[in-house]
């Protein structure tokens, strides 16, 4: 059986050595679709009408771009995973849920990740781009190359050289949780369960007009939007829970290999 892995991990002190911050990713694109290491220098665009051609959609470009590092399959605008000029890095997983997947052609979760890295110089600032985005334009579309459509909702993994946040959508509504220290990871699943530091401000009036959630008990972003049992998600055998048991064993003595 061929290996399907498709995950996302930051470690920040004291799980390092040398207090060092650890970023990975790995993909389960198709074989043999075609994935490139590109760089794009800074640039200013003096035109303040001036557009910027996505994957599939034109938005508003902004006047100063950042330099970036991206790992992009070949034919779409976007990318994975990337770093900046800043030390912002950003990986995104596919998810689904509850909230239908729209393949109306907008932003592609890969095209988010670019518009983070190239608008923000934090962490935070990227979650901010992201989000804003995302309510002005929404996200949607065939995230695969040919005739086979293939569409998904995103979570993002977000860090700098101070913290990282998990950026977790389902259509426009989102949650996101800080982390300060320690090992986080994401896959292919919502994760974010009741610690949530920022989130869209309908998110939860949505969830109660869907009768996912009662407004009585606590507030579980991936219990409402997913299906997920959250009780039992880290005990499971699935990669989410594998990969965080990895990262927990070693903590304390992650290192760049």
């Amino acid at each position: 059986m061929e290996p399907c892995s498709c995950d996302t991990f930051v470690a920040l002190p004291p799980a390092t050595v040398d207090n060092r911050i650890v970023f990975g990713k790995n993909s389960d694109r198709p074989c043999d679709e075609v994935q490139e290491v590109v760089y794009f220098p800074a640039a200013v665009h003096d035109n303040p009408r001036e557009h910027l051609k996505c994957t599939y959609i034109e938005i508003d470009q902004v006047r100063e771009t950042y330099a970036v590092v991206l790992s992009r399959p070949a034919w779409l605008w976007g990318a994975e995973m990337g770093a900046n000029e800043h030390g912002v890095c950003i990986g995104n997983e596919a998810v689904w849920g509850r909230e239908e997947v729209c393949d109306e052609e907008a932003l592609l979760g890969m095209d988010l990740v670019r518009l983070g890295l190239e608008r923000a110089d934090t962490a935070e600032k990227a979650l901010n781009v992201i989000v804003d985005l995302l309510e002005k334009y929404g996200q949607g579309g065939n995230c695969s190359e040919g005739r086979m459509v293939f569409s998904y909702h995103n979570s993002f993994l977000i860090a700098d050289r101070n913290e990282a946040w998990v950026l977790e959508t389902a259509g426009k509504y989102w949650a996101a949780e800080k982390v300060k220290e320690g090992v986080r990871n994401i896959s292919n699943q919502l994760s974010i369960t009741t610690k949530i530091d920022r989130e869209h401000p309908d998110m939860r009036n949505y969830a109660k007009q869907k009768h996912w959630w009662d407004g009585k008990k606590e507030f579980d972003f991936a219990a409402t939007y997913s299906y997920l049992d959250t009780a039992t998600m880290m005990i499971s055998p699935g990669r989410y829970c594998e990969g965080y048991k990895l990262l927990n064993k070693h903590k304390e003595n992650i290192v760049i290999l």
